[in-house]
């Protein structure tokens, strides 16, 4: 078959979930006689289901071969595009919009992107790029009110968007197309297993389905797709009743309006968008909650393939729009070959009672949603754990129906999703309210009654019950104020206005437009205009990303003999492997080998951990030590094959207690490495001279990576030598290149291991995917065929490990003015199964826990323990996020219990000119001083602070918070070889350069900054100079790129490399001073002088004894400040970030435009860490969440309304190339800003309640944690016993 090999779309979870793969799909509505387009996950969609429409990837928007779209030239120039990954869905979401919306709103291009994840830039320069689309505004370059384009481009970019959608409107969905669909033909596709039917009439499809009753009907497969990668999960028989037109029919009757079951979500919602400001008010409250649930109900893409029809069918207790569709007594129109009936879409029919179901050979045609009336309320409600793109955690539809003119109940229902494997109602309380007054009484009634009768008991699937419990009346409360004021606005004389109090529990949080503002100090006036060091060059991929066309690992065309792999992994945390069956594995077509650790030849790893878990047949009696480690292998020639042949090895185990918590550790004596330990003072004699001691604890979770690009390895065997091409997702190719080597008995000079660029990392492809390459080498050298291992999402998740969990507890002695006086900090990681890099975490933590803060007598003891969990691993920030929170959260607890402002005992206690460490460190805080100075002035702190508690006193319900927050973060490594760096130049005859060095591509912008040094350095323009990629081939012994210094060292290389060329080029440019580039080359080449130079840095002098406790542990510091303010629903434990001030020390910049989407991205990732990202474990062991649908990272909607990035003026680091600074992670920390900020709104609603205001908030503060903290009357209703029936 032919393959076009088109690359562009990425796979970046398999469910729908993060965008990546978005593409545009066009096809022809017969009814309405107009092409529509819309986006889509490719991942979900079967092909079966594409005949008759047009697929646009990414490659068909615009490529650098051919024109580049103004929407990808834009998203490149803003600087919207890091690591890349996720760029094609980004431009393919908002494609598909502006094909359908010329000019569309900003709440329509945020709601475009709702289904596309970024876990690079933060989000806010890619709303910019696309603002200048918008009808209202555009990007507002710098916060100077102007376009970062100037008017005329502007213009042309207007200009190219008309002519775009009138030349190329054919293109997308060529007329033979038309005239398919107007032949209307039953379509049918068989495969070995499956025969997929698309029937083009009505009568066909009941006849089909009468012939295969158990067929189910399938319109976006958002739901059955879910499961394509089980492979004994199949429909012998699916029906595709897309092309039925009464099934898409749309009519407005007498009764209500009329929806065909096949309608997508997004038709749904801009039906009623349209229809709804043409009818009455009182008959649209249904439709304007439904519009309110469609709003926020998955991302565009998933809206616009999910059908009401499927949504309405399939039942899910989490489906948003069945609650509200059944209170609001919406009616199923039904079909079958034996005629046509209707029933209601009740409670009876959503929990599957046969006598109120659909029979097994009927359909639904449509779906009647009636009108409501002048006496009739209805509201739905949701909660999830982000406000967008994710399933509801509990959801609601309430209706009251009064007696005319009356408050008296006539009829009511209340439904609720997330607490049953199906929308719940409560029927009995509702008939044992008809009759009632809306009054208090009955509120108070109404909320026993629902809490006995809708259970939840405390064992409960998906647990959070009290919460979950605690949202049952939060939302009748809500709904009960929401009529409450309605009747007022009916009958203004006969009922009162709601209070100032209760009104404040009116309407949810809702995120405004992003707006974003990026100050930095501009290069020298006297700069040459060519040197591009200090200015916002765009990233040297940018456009690339933008066109889909930057190659990553699974983007490499398939070589000859390729061979896919699938690993098998244990399902228990600690057990020995009795027994390893593969017989089955190896009957499966196509399945060509399983590789186990026997046919390692050298090295199974390191000596820390196994690639391979070992068994007693295939060499010695071995355990597993976690769920998800690697037992074997299975090589077939289709990925698909090699799924299904790793579903049929069979293990048997014997289980060993495992230990997962650290609180298990620590009972267990269970510890990766010794203890370590700093002391500062005398502790002792510090406590003694406190006025008070506090003690307190803190836990924090994990972090997943959640890079968009999974671990990708394609390993190709050479013809001779036994030499080996390894291509790898990798921070360390060296790492890589040296198990490889061992693991098959070769020297290293044998593996040559490339790298391009990788789809993310974050720390997390340091260690991990050395092993991922062992394995596919073992393969490929055991079959001597080319082997290529990507891991699914879920697999990646489940294997790799993540951020440490963390635990600490304090003492701290302080006098009454806040100053501490002395603290005893012992902090706990939770390491996993191995080593990993547990022990230079644990030691980071100890080395950095004191943050900004000058503690005279301090004692800090770490430990790693050692757990049956993956091992975790490195992570942005690097321990520095679970030491700065604890530490803050020690602040905080001295603030609260002296009564002072917590900026003033932040100040108080803050480092103050020269000082040192407690390691004995040397270091200058002036610009810890001037961020914190700044971040007061830019934020307006003490003006907003005051305008934060007046709204604090005017509103119950809502509260804000804000806070503000210090940050010294050391950066680089406590031990010198750390921080070598080698480079490899070579100036070409025709005066071109290329550059190799041993940084790795993560989205950093490593290569643009290299090309930018060189230009510099060579005095050339960048348009000459080229970088290919990284390879242990040119640049050998690289260290890992990571601890944010990976720019500078190998900046330094670089600079050496071009300085030894420049300074050869001496005698030929004073011989002639006044001739071109390429003459100079030229001259040289014919004196005979090296055009090619190695460059090398030694690195920064640092190390640390840990037996003397003292040490220059790293090369220098960074420091910032950062102001959030939130807000917060106490109903909810909803939140909102209304605005961040962030001002950073990046001394001078070698690419601002760079580090301001350092800084924000980190900004952004920490925020997930401390207010959104939560891993479960089952009891067992076994992580649950390992998906998008289930781990939550920050989304478009998590972004501050205000974002304003400054970086500190005048400011130098002597140490660093170009007096400049490592970003990379510093941002991280300062996401705790919006922890803070969140507690101080907490603690604001809890004083107002007369509760403790010492209380602990342990991280991540998820929407769970918020509302338990507000404690109120409700709370209390459901912390009684467990109801016993």
């Amino acid at each position: 078959p032919f393959a076009v090999h088109l690359s562009g779309t990425k796979y970046g979870c398999g469910v729908g979930g993060c965008g990546a793969c978005t593409v545009m799909l066009s096809t022809y509505d017969p009814i309405a006689k107009k092409i529509r387009h819309h986006p889509a996950n490719s991942c979900l969609l079967p092909i079966s289901s594409l005949h008759g429409a047009a697929v646009t990837t990414v490659e068909g928007v615009g490529s650098i071969k051919n024109r580049i779209n103004p929407i990808q030239e834009r998203l490149a120039k803003c600087h919207g595009s890091q690591c890349g990954f996720c760029t094609p869905g980004m431009v393919m979401s908002i494609y598909a919009l502006l094909r359908n919306h010329v000019k569309p709103s900003m709440e329509q291009i945020i709601s475009a992107l709702d289904g596309n994840l970024c876990r690079c830039t933060g989000y806010r320069p890619i709303i910019d790029s696309y603002a200048s689309f918008a009808k209202q505004t555009c990007c507002q370059l710098r916060g100077t009110g102007q376009c970062c384009l100037d008017q005329e481009e502007l213009g042309l970019i207007k200009l190219f968007i008309l002519t775009f959608l009138k030349t190329y409107k054919s293109l997308s969905f060529p007329p033979q197309r038309i005239v398919q669909e107007q032949q209307r033909k039953t379509l049918i596709f068989c495969s070995k297993r499956t025969t997929w039917i698309s029937p083009s009439t009505l009568k066909e499809l009941l006849e089909l389905k009468a012939k295969y009753p158990k067929a189910p009907l399938v319109v976006g497969n958002t739901s059955l797709g879910l499961k394509k990668n089980d492979c004994d999960a199949y429909h012998p028989v699916i029906l595709h009743p897309l092309r039925i037109p009464e099934m898409q029919v749309f009519s407005i009757t007498d009764d209500g309006i009329v929806i065909g079951a096949a309608c997508c979500l997004a038709q749904l919602r801009d039906i009623l968008m349209e229809t709804i400001p043409k009818l009455p008010e009182e008959k649209t409250k249904i439709y304007q909650a439904l519009l309110q649930q469609l709003r926020t109900l998955a991302g565009e893409q998933i809206r616009s393939m999910a059908s009401l029809g499927g949504h309405v069918v399939s039942r899910g207790s989490a489906w948003d729009l069945n609650p509200i569709l059944s209170a609001g007594k919406s009616v199923l129109n039904l079909a079958s070959d034996g005629g046509k009936r209707q029933i209601f879409l009740n409670d009876q029919f959503l929990a599957g009672h046969k006598h109120a179901d659909i029979e097994p050979k009927e359909v639904i045609v449509s779906v009647l949603i009636p009108y409501s009336t002048k006496d009739e309320f209805i509201s739905a409600f949701r909660q999830a754990d982000r406000q967008k793109n994710a399933f509801s955690i509990v959801n609601a539809g309430l209706r009251v129906l009064f007696s005319p003119g009356t408050d008296t109940i006539v009829d009511l229902s209340i439904l609720y999703g997330g607490i049953g494997s199906t929308t719940l109602s409560a029927r009995k309380s509702c008939e044992k309210l008809i009759g009632r007054q809306w009054n208090d009484q009955m509120l108070s009634e109404a909320c026993k009654l629902v809490l006995e009768e809708i259970s939840l008991p405390p064992s409960a699937s998906g647990g959070k019950v009290e919460y979950r419990r605690t949202l049952l009346v939060s939302f009748l409360f809500r709904f009960y104020l929401e009529v409450l004021h309605g009747l007022h606005q009916m009958y203004p004389f006969r009922y009162a206005e709601l209070s100032q109090d209760k009104m404040s529990a009116l309407g949810m949080l809702q995120s405004g437009v992003p707006q974003g503002v990026q100050v930095y100090q501009d290069v020298d006036p006297g700069q040459s205009p060519q040197d591009p060091v200090g200015r916002p060059v765009m990233h040297q991929s940018g456009i690339k990303h933008t066109t889909g066309e930057a190659v990553y690992i699974d983007d490499i065309r398939p070589v000859d003999g390729e061979l896919s792999l699938a690993v098998v992994t244990s399902v228990k945390a600690h057990a020995k492997i009795k027994s390893i069956d593969i017989s089955e594995a190896l009957q499966v077509p196509g399945v060509i080998n399983v590789v186990t650790a026997k046919d390692v030849p050298g090295k199974n790893g390191n000596d820390e951990e196994e690639a391979f878990a070992k068994d007693k047949v295939f060499l010695a009696l071995r355990e597993v030590i976690c769920v998800g480690q690697i037992i074997c292998a299975v090589v077939a020639e289709t990925l698909t094959q090699a799924k299904c042949g790793a579903k049929k090895v069979k293990i048997a185990y014997e289980d060993l207690q495992p230990v997962l918590t650290i609180k298990d550790a620590i009972k267990h004596n269970s510890y990766i490495t010794k203890e370590r330990k700093l002391e500062k003072g005398d502790i002792e004699k510090g406590f003694k001279s406190a006025d008070k001691i506090i003690e307190g604890e803190l836990h924090m979770g994990g972090q997943e990576h959640f890079y968009l690009e999974t671990n990708s390895v394609l390993v190709i065997p050479r013809m001779e030598d036994k030499e080996m091409d390894v291509y790898v997702s990798t921070q360390h190719a060296t790492d890589v290149q040296k198990l490889v080597a061992s693991a098959l008995n070769l020297q290293s000079n044998k593996i040559m291991c490339h790298t391009k660029r990788v789809g993310g990392a974050f720390g997390g492809k340091i260690t991990k995917p050395s092993f991922f390459a062992v394995i596919a080498a073992v393969a490929a050298n055991k079959t001597g065929r080319p082997v290529r291992f990507a891991l699914e999402r879920d697999m990646d998740m489940l294997i790799t490990g993540g951020r440490h969990p963390f635990f600490g507890k304090y003492k701290v002695g302080f006098m009454k003015d806040g100053r501490i006086m002395a603290a005893d900090f012992q902090c706990y990681i939770n390491g996993g199964c191995t080593k990993d890099e547990s022990e230079l975490v644990i030691e980071y933590i100890v080395l950095k826990v004191d943050n900004a803060y000058n503690i005279p007598n301090l004692r800090v003891r770490g430990h790693a323990c050692k757990t049956n969990l993956p091992s975790n691993t490195a992570f942005r920030g690097f321990g520095f996020p679970q030491a700065g929170l604890f530490v803050e959260t020690c602040i905080v607890a001295v603030a609260t219990k002296t009564g002072l402002p917590h900026e003033k005992v932040r100040e108080i206690n803050m480092y103050k000119g020269v000082n040192r460490t407690a390691f004995k460190e040397k270091f200058d805080a002036e610009n810890l001083w001037k961020c914190w100075k700044e971040c007061l002035v830019k934020s307006d702190y003490h003006s907003r602070k005051t305008k934060v508690e007046e709204f604090n006193r005017k509103n119950y319900w809502k509260k804000k918070g804000i806070a503000i927050i210090p940050m010294k973060f050391s950066v680089g490594f406590n031990a010198t070889y750390f921080h070598q760096a080698g480079a490899l130049v070579h100036i070409y005859l025709d005066g071109s350069v290329l550059v190799t060095h041993g940084g790795i591509e993560l989205g950093q912008g490593i290569h643009t900054k290299m090309l930018q040094i060189a230009s510099r350095e060579l005095k050339i323009p960048l348009s000459y100079i080229h970088f290919c990629e990284t390879s242990s081939t040119t640049v050998p012994n690289g260290k890992y790129t990571a601890g944010s210094v990976g720019t500078e060292i190998n900046a330094r290389a670089v600079q050496d490399a071009c300085q030894i060329l420049w300074k050869r080029l001496d005698p030929i440019r004073r011989k002639n001073p006044k001739g071109k580039w390429e003459d100079w080359i030229s001259e040289a080449h014919k004196k005979s002088i090296s055009l090619s130079a190695t460059g090398y840095f030694k690195g920064y002098v640092t190390d640390m004894n840990w037996e003397s406790k003292k040490g220059h542990a790293f090369p220098y510091f960074l420091y910032g400040a950062a102001c959030s303010e939130v807000e917060i629903d106490c109903l909810t434990g909803a939140h909102k970030n209304i605005r961040t001030d962030i001002v950073m020390d990046a001394s001078f910049s070698i690419n601002p435009a760079i580090d301001i989407g350092q800084i924000e991205g980190a900004f952004i990732q920490g925020v997930g860490l401390y207010t959104l990202e939560e891993i479960y474990f089952s009891p067992e062991g076994e992580q649950l969440t390992l998906s998008p649908d289930t781990y939550k990272i920050p989304a478009v909607c998590d972004i501050p309304e205000q974002f304003h990035v400054y970086l500190l003026p005048n400011s130098c680091n002597s140490i660093a190339i170009y007096s400049s600074k490592g970003v990379g992670e510093a941002g991280f920390f300062l996401g705790s800003s919006v922890f803070f900020a969140i507690r101080d709104a907490v603690a604001a609603a809890r004083k107002e309640r007369g509760l403790p205001l010492d209380f602990t908030l342990n991280s991540p503060l998820t929407v769970e944690r918020i509302r338990m903290a507000c404690d109120d009357i409700f709370t209390k209703m459901v912390s009684v016993p467990f109801p016993q029936k």
